[in-house]
């Protein structure tokens, strides 16, 4: 392949020129995951978006990012920066569970968004990773410096950060691979009749609520989330362990919710208005196991319950939660 002319901006939010013509050793990839392995500045997000909008051209047309590439074709145009946030670094309360000069644990929070995002334009996770950490600032995406996957803002526990893009290259493969052990707890409503379960059911967007996700038999993507009865509160709530085969959007909500069991507190797949008995949706990440992306080590991240939902689980146990 000869990369002609490939350099980042003199200034913020010009882009990122590129020029490629493919040798045949790159023949086949897709025109997204191409650049992405050429940019790796860049998110895939930023790939995506420039292909959509048409910044990006195959041999002096527009193509879709799926586009398989073959000897000889060109690759040209301008992937521009975003300049919808600054991330700034921020004193953030986290506890850290692990690290090296390599990758992070943390145990995040409930009620702290992981990244900047309309709305949340700081005190976010990564604002505090950026804290902790400075070099963060040059890996991977510059709005989700480090972040490999992702916590919704009311869900506590485990997660994993990247501290150089290599180490983050790694650690996606590793969760795109599914070469990594999710395990969870969650307080849900009511008790499953069996002690154990396996939910695969295919995830894909909501088609009226955009919000959302729901169970879609023709176009969602495979999801499969194994389950264990861990407690019975009498017969109204039920502490159940879970482990994530994928890592779809809102999954184990979603599964769960789909067999009348939804997360307790969850008031998007739940009953839809809050319940003062449950200050959030009770979810917690208690463990992430997988192989260091340097070292080959072990490595088992295990963060305990947060407190609130440790105090839930004991207010349940005495037969308070009317």
């Amino acid at each position: 392949m000869e990369k002609e002319t490939a350099h980042s901006p003199d200034r913020p939010g010009t882009g990122f020129a590129v020029h490629y013509t493919l040798s045949p050793d790159n023949a086949g990839l897709r025109l997204d995951h191409f650049l992405v392995l050429q940019l790796p500045a860049l998110s895939r997000t930023q790939v995506t978006e420039a292909v959509k909008k048409g910044d990006i051209q195959l041999n002096d047309k527009p193509a879709k990012a799926s586009r398989k590439l073959q000897s000889g074709d060109i690759v040209s145009g301008c992937i521009k920066e975003s300049e919808e946030f600054s991330v700034i670094p921020q004193k953030i309360e986290f506890d850290i569970l692990f690290e090296d000069e390599h990758i992070l644990l943390i145990s995040k929070p409930p009620q702290l968004v992981v990244h900047p995002a309309n709305g949340n334009p700081d005190n976010t996770l990564v604002n505090g990773l950026l804290y902790h950490c400075r070099a963060l600032a040059e890996v991977g995406d510059p709005v989700r410096p480090g972040i490999v996957h992702r916590l919704d803002k009311d869900t506590s526990g485990v997660m994993v950060a990247a501290k150089n893009n290599e180490v983050h290259r790694k650690l996606v493969d590793i969760f795109k691979s599914r070469l990594i052990t999710k395990k969870y707890q969650a307080i849900v409503v009511g008790v499953p009749r069996d002690e154990k379960g396996r939910i695969v059911a295919p995830i894909g967007r909501h088609v009226v609520n955009r919000k959302k996700m729901a169970i879609r038999e023709r176009n969602g993507k495979f999801a499969a989330t194994n389950w264990w009865l861990k407690q019975n509160f009498g017969g109204r709530y039920s502490l159940l362990e879970l482990v994530i085969e994928t890592g779809r959007t809102h999954q184990i909500r979603v599964h769960l919710a789909s067999i009348g069991h939804p997360v307790a507190g969850d008031t998007l797949y739940g009953h839809g208005r809050h319940d003062p008995r449950f200050p959030r949706q009770m979810l917690h990440s208690s463990e992430l196991r997988f192989d260091h992306p340097v070292t080959g080590r072990k490595i088992v991240g295990t963060a305990p319950l947060w407190p609130d939902m440790v105090n839930v689980i004991d207010l349940l146990e005495h037969g308070d939660m009317r």
